[in-house]
Protein backbone atom coordinates (compact mmCIF):
# COMPACT_ATOMS: atom_id res chain seq x y z
CA UNK A 1 0.00 0.00 0.00
CA UNK A 2 2.92 2.62 0.52
CA UNK A 3 4.81 1.90 -2.43
CA UNK A 4 1.27 2.16 -4.57
CA UNK A 5 0.67 6.03 -2.96
CA UNK A 6 4.22 6.59 -3.11
CA UNK A 7 5.05 5.54 -6.71
CA UNK A 8 2.86 8.68 -8.55
CA UNK A 9 4.37 10.64 -6.17
CA UNK A 10 7.83 9.90 -7.66
CA UNK A 11 6.49 9.85 -11.26
CA UNK A 12 5.32 13.74 -10.39
CA UNK A 13 8.69 14.52 -8.77
CA UNK A 14 10.63 13.03 -11.54
CA UNK A 15 8.43 14.41 -14.20
CA UNK A 16 7.17 17.96 -13.31
CA UNK A 17 10.29 19.17 -11.00
CA UNK A 18 13.30 17.94 -12.28
CA UNK A 19 14.12 21.04 -14.52
CA UNK A 20 12.95 23.43 -11.76
CA UNK A 21 14.94 21.47 -9.03
CA UNK A 22 17.80 21.59 -12.04
CA UNK A 23 17.35 25.40 -11.93
CA UNK A 24 17.38 26.33 -7.90
CA UNK A 25 20.66 24.14 -8.18
CA UNK A 26 22.26 25.90 -10.44
CA UNK A 27 21.33 29.21 -8.82
CA UNK A 28 22.61 27.90 -5.60
CA UNK A 29 26.30 27.34 -6.97
CA UNK A 30 28.45 30.02 -6.47
CA UNK A 31 31.78 30.82 -8.25
CA UNK A 32 32.57 33.57 -5.33
CA UNK A 33 35.54 32.90 -3.56
CA UNK A 34 34.65 35.13 -0.23
CA UNK A 35 37.84 34.83 1.50
CA UNK A 36 39.53 35.07 -1.86
CA UNK A 37 37.49 38.58 -1.81
CA UNK A 38 38.31 39.74 1.47
CA UNK A 39 41.77 39.28 0.82
CA UNK A 40 41.93 40.89 -2.42
CA UNK A 41 39.56 43.80 -1.07
CA UNK A 42 41.83 44.50 1.51
CA UNK A 43 44.80 45.76 -1.36
CA UNK A 44 41.58 48.80 -2.86
CA UNK A 45 43.69 51.92 -0.82
CA UNK A 46 47.26 51.29 -3.31
CA UNK A 47 45.28 49.01 -6.26
CA UNK A 48 47.07 51.85 -8.19
CA UNK A 49 49.96 52.15 -6.65
CA UNK A 50 52.00 51.45 -9.82
CA UNK A 51 55.45 51.08 -8.62
CA UNK A 52 55.75 50.09 -4.85
CA UNK A 53 51.83 49.49 -4.50
CA UNK A 54 50.49 45.31 -3.29
CA UNK A 55 49.63 44.56 -7.25
CA UNK A 56 52.68 45.86 -8.82
CA UNK A 57 53.00 42.79 -10.75
CA UNK A 58 49.30 43.09 -12.44
CA UNK A 59 50.45 46.51 -13.52
CA UNK A 60 53.50 44.80 -14.80
CA UNK A 61 51.58 42.44 -16.33
CA UNK A 62 49.02 44.81 -18.44
CA UNK A 63 51.53 44.62 -21.78
CA UNK A 64 51.89 41.17 -22.08
CA UNK A 65 48.39 40.84 -21.55
CA UNK A 66 47.37 43.49 -23.63
CA UNK A 67 49.55 42.23 -26.48
CA UNK A 68 48.08 38.62 -26.54
CA UNK A 69 44.34 40.03 -26.58
CA UNK A 70 45.49 41.85 -29.63
CA UNK A 71 47.32 39.09 -31.39
CA UNK A 72 44.84 36.02 -30.75
CA UNK A 73 42.30 38.35 -32.28
CA UNK A 74 44.06 39.05 -35.21
CA UNK A 75 44.67 35.28 -35.74
CA UNK A 76 40.87 34.64 -36.00
CA UNK A 77 40.61 37.52 -38.60
CA UNK A 78 39.95 40.28 -36.77
CA UNK A 79 41.24 43.67 -38.53
CA UNK A 80 42.37 46.86 -36.97
CA UNK A 81 41.24 49.74 -38.47
CA UNK A 82 42.52 52.62 -36.51
CA UNK A 83 45.88 52.32 -35.05
CA UNK A 84 45.06 54.58 -32.69
CA UNK A 85 42.51 52.49 -31.72
CA UNK A 86 43.41 48.86 -32.58
CA UNK A 87 40.44 47.27 -30.94
CA UNK A 88 38.02 49.42 -31.92
CA UNK A 89 34.23 47.80 -32.37
CA UNK A 90 35.21 44.74 -30.67
CA UNK A 91 32.70 44.14 -27.23
CA UNK A 92 34.49 42.61 -24.05
CA UNK A 93 33.91 41.30 -20.92
CA UNK A 94 36.65 41.36 -18.28
CA UNK A 95 35.86 38.83 -15.24
CA UNK A 96 37.17 39.30 -11.99
CA UNK A 97 38.39 43.10 -13.16
CA UNK A 98 39.55 43.79 -9.83
CA UNK A 99 40.02 46.95 -9.95
CA UNK A 100 40.27 48.16 -13.36
CA UNK A 101 44.01 47.72 -14.23
CA UNK A 102 43.38 45.18 -17.41
CA UNK A 103 40.28 47.08 -17.95
CA UNK A 104 41.05 50.58 -18.66
CA UNK A 105 44.21 49.31 -20.64
CA UNK A 106 42.08 47.55 -23.46
CA UNK A 107 39.32 50.50 -23.39
CA UNK A 108 42.66 52.79 -24.19
CA UNK A 109 42.98 50.60 -27.21
CA UNK A 110 39.04 51.30 -28.47
CA UNK A 111 37.29 48.36 -27.15
CA UNK A 112 34.21 48.68 -25.06
CA UNK A 113 34.74 46.60 -21.86
CA UNK A 114 32.88 45.99 -19.31
CA UNK A 115 34.63 44.94 -16.09
CA UNK A 116 32.47 42.81 -13.44
CA UNK A 117 33.92 41.73 -9.91
CA UNK A 118 32.24 40.25 -7.22
CA UNK A 119 34.23 42.65 -4.43
CA UNK A 120 32.03 45.97 -4.51
CA UNK A 121 35.16 47.67 -2.53
CA UNK A 122 37.06 46.76 -5.74
CA UNK A 123 34.11 48.00 -8.20
CA UNK A 124 34.04 51.18 -6.63
CA UNK A 125 38.25 51.90 -6.91
CA UNK A 126 37.92 51.05 -10.62
CA UNK A 127 34.61 53.17 -10.60
CA UNK A 128 36.41 56.68 -9.23
CA UNK A 129 39.59 55.91 -11.52
CA UNK A 130 38.25 55.85 -14.56
CA UNK A 131 36.55 58.85 -14.51
CA UNK A 132 39.94 60.31 -13.99
CA UNK A 133 40.36 59.86 -18.15
CA UNK A 134 37.28 61.11 -19.69
CA UNK A 135 38.89 59.86 -23.28
CA UNK A 136 37.97 56.08 -22.07
CA UNK A 137 35.18 56.44 -19.54
CA UNK A 138 32.34 56.33 -22.43
CA UNK A 139 33.83 53.07 -23.27
CA UNK A 140 33.96 51.19 -19.53
CA UNK A 141 30.91 49.81 -17.67
CA UNK A 142 31.97 48.02 -14.17
CA UNK A 143 29.07 46.17 -12.55
CA UNK A 144 29.51 44.89 -8.80
CA UNK A 145 28.48 41.06 -9.44
CA UNK A 146 29.27 38.27 -9.96
CA UNK A 147 29.66 35.61 -13.17
CA UNK A 148 27.06 33.36 -12.64
CA UNK A 149 24.45 36.40 -11.96
CA UNK A 150 25.86 38.31 -15.09
CA UNK A 151 25.64 35.62 -17.47
CA UNK A 152 22.15 35.04 -17.32
CA UNK A 153 21.41 38.47 -18.59
CA UNK A 154 23.96 38.74 -21.06
CA UNK A 155 24.52 35.66 -23.80
CA UNK A 156 26.21 35.69 -26.81
CA UNK A 157 26.23 39.68 -26.00
CA UNK A 158 30.63 39.82 -25.99
CA UNK A 159 33.45 39.38 -28.78
CA UNK A 160 35.51 38.43 -26.35
CA UNK A 161 35.82 37.49 -22.77
CA UNK A 162 38.87 37.76 -20.56
CA UNK A 163 39.69 36.29 -17.21
CA UNK A 164 43.27 37.14 -16.46
CA UNK A 165 44.35 35.76 -12.70
CA UNK A 166 40.99 35.00 -12.06
CA UNK A 167 40.18 31.51 -12.32
CA UNK A 168 42.93 30.71 -9.29
CA UNK A 169 40.29 32.39 -7.05
CA UNK A 170 37.01 31.22 -7.72
CA UNK A 171 35.32 28.32 -6.44
CA UNK A 172 33.70 25.94 -9.24
CA UNK A 173 35.99 26.07 -11.86
CA UNK A 174 34.23 24.35 -13.74
CA UNK A 175 30.93 26.33 -13.72
CA UNK A 176 32.83 29.62 -13.59
CA UNK A 177 34.77 28.64 -17.18
CA UNK A 178 30.63 27.49 -18.40
CA UNK A 179 28.87 30.64 -17.05
CA UNK A 180 31.84 32.65 -18.94
CA UNK A 181 31.39 31.12 -22.53
CA UNK A 182 27.98 31.59 -22.04
CA UNK A 183 28.73 35.02 -22.63
CA UNK A 184 30.60 34.90 -25.91
CA UNK A 185 28.63 34.93 -29.97
CA UNK A 186 29.39 31.96 -31.34
CA UNK A 187 33.46 32.79 -33.02
CA UNK A 188 33.83 34.87 -29.83
CA UNK A 189 37.12 34.75 -27.95
CA UNK A 190 38.10 33.05 -24.45
CA UNK A 191 41.41 34.59 -22.97
CA UNK A 192 42.87 33.65 -19.60
CA UNK A 193 45.84 33.89 -18.01
CA UNK A 194 46.77 31.74 -14.37
CA UNK A 195 49.50 30.07 -12.92
CA UNK A 196 50.24 25.96 -13.46
CA UNK A 197 49.48 23.87 -10.64
CA UNK A 198 53.42 22.58 -10.70
CA UNK A 199 56.65 22.28 -8.48
CA UNK A 200 57.92 25.91 -10.17
CA UNK A 201 54.82 28.09 -9.42
CA UNK A 202 54.47 26.95 -5.38
CA UNK A 203 58.64 27.73 -5.33
CA UNK A 204 58.35 30.68 -7.25
CA UNK A 205 54.59 31.71 -7.16
CA UNK A 206 54.17 31.60 -3.40
CA UNK A 207 57.30 30.83 -1.62
CA UNK A 208 59.48 33.06 -2.81
CA UNK A 209 57.16 35.63 -4.54
CA UNK A 210 54.58 35.71 -1.37
CA UNK A 211 57.22 34.83 1.51
CA UNK A 212 60.30 35.59 0.82
CA UNK A 213 60.81 38.38 -1.98
CA UNK A 214 57.30 39.82 -0.56
CA UNK A 215 56.23 41.02 -4.13
CA UNK A 216 52.70 39.25 -3.86
CA UNK A 217 50.73 39.89 -0.79
CA UNK A 218 50.61 36.84 1.94
CA UNK A 219 47.51 34.58 1.39
CA UNK A 220 47.09 35.11 -2.51
CA UNK A 221 47.43 32.27 -3.57
CA UNK A 222 46.12 28.99 -2.57
CA UNK A 223 48.23 26.56 -4.91
CA UNK A 224 45.68 23.95 -4.46
CA UNK A 225 43.56 25.97 -6.88
CA UNK A 226 46.07 26.44 -9.71
CA UNK A 227 45.18 24.62 -12.60
CA UNK A 228 47.02 22.77 -15.54
CA UNK A 229 46.97 23.68 -19.21
CA UNK A 230 45.23 20.29 -20.01
CA UNK A 231 42.87 20.44 -17.63
CA UNK A 232 41.80 24.29 -18.61
CA UNK A 233 41.75 22.76 -22.28
CA UNK A 234 39.51 20.21 -21.07
CA UNK A 235 37.04 22.07 -19.59
CA UNK A 236 36.83 24.69 -22.46
CA UNK A 237 36.37 21.97 -24.59
CA UNK A 238 33.10 20.37 -22.84
CA UNK A 239 32.39 23.83 -23.04
CA UNK A 240 32.37 24.32 -27.14
CA UNK A 241 35.24 25.81 -27.26
CA UNK A 242 38.63 25.17 -29.25
CA UNK A 243 42.12 26.14 -27.91
CA UNK A 244 44.02 28.06 -30.84
CA UNK A 245 47.19 28.87 -28.30
CA UNK A 246 49.02 28.14 -25.08
CA UNK A 247 51.96 29.99 -24.11
CA UNK A 248 53.92 29.96 -21.23
CA UNK A 249 54.52 33.12 -19.05
CA UNK A 250 57.85 33.68 -16.74
CA UNK A 251 59.06 36.46 -14.60
CA UNK A 252 62.41 37.73 -14.17
CA UNK A 253 63.22 37.70 -10.76
CA UNK A 254 65.56 40.59 -10.79
CA UNK A 255 63.73 42.81 -13.36
CA UNK A 256 60.47 41.97 -12.29
CA UNK A 257 59.40 41.96 -15.97
CA UNK A 258 56.86 39.35 -17.29
CA UNK A 259 57.56 37.87 -20.66
CA UNK A 260 57.00 34.81 -22.82
CA UNK A 261 58.45 31.52 -22.27
CA UNK A 262 58.39 27.83 -24.02
CA UNK A 263 57.29 26.82 -20.58
CA UNK A 264 54.05 26.73 -18.92
CA UNK A 265 55.48 25.52 -15.44
CA UNK A 266 55.46 29.15 -13.65
CA UNK A 267 51.83 30.84 -15.93
CA UNK A 268 50.43 30.74 -18.86
CA UNK A 269 47.78 32.66 -21.63
CA UNK A 270 45.43 30.11 -23.51
CA UNK A 271 43.00 31.46 -26.17
CA UNK A 272 39.99 29.27 -27.41
CA UNK A 273 36.92 29.86 -29.55
CA UNK A 274 33.85 29.35 -28.93
CA UNK A 275 32.84 26.59 -31.43
CA UNK A 276 29.34 25.83 -30.63
CA UNK A 277 26.04 26.15 -28.91
CA UNK A 278 25.91 23.94 -25.88
CA UNK A 279 23.04 22.66 -24.06
CA UNK A 280 22.31 23.93 -20.49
Amino acid sequence: MFAYFCKPARVILSNGLTEEFKFTMARLISTVNVKDVEHLAKLKNNWWNEESGPVKLLHRYNPIRVQFVREGLANIGFKEQTPKLPLQGIKIADIGCGGGILTECLARIGAQVTGIDPSEELINVAKQHVELDPDISNRVNYIYTSIEKFSGENEKLYDAVIASEVIEHVNNQEFFVKESVKLLKPGGSIFITTPSRTLCSWLGGIIMAEYVMNVIPRGTHDWNNFILPHELQHILEKNGCKTKLIHGITLNPISMQWSWSSSTALCYALHAVKQKEIDT
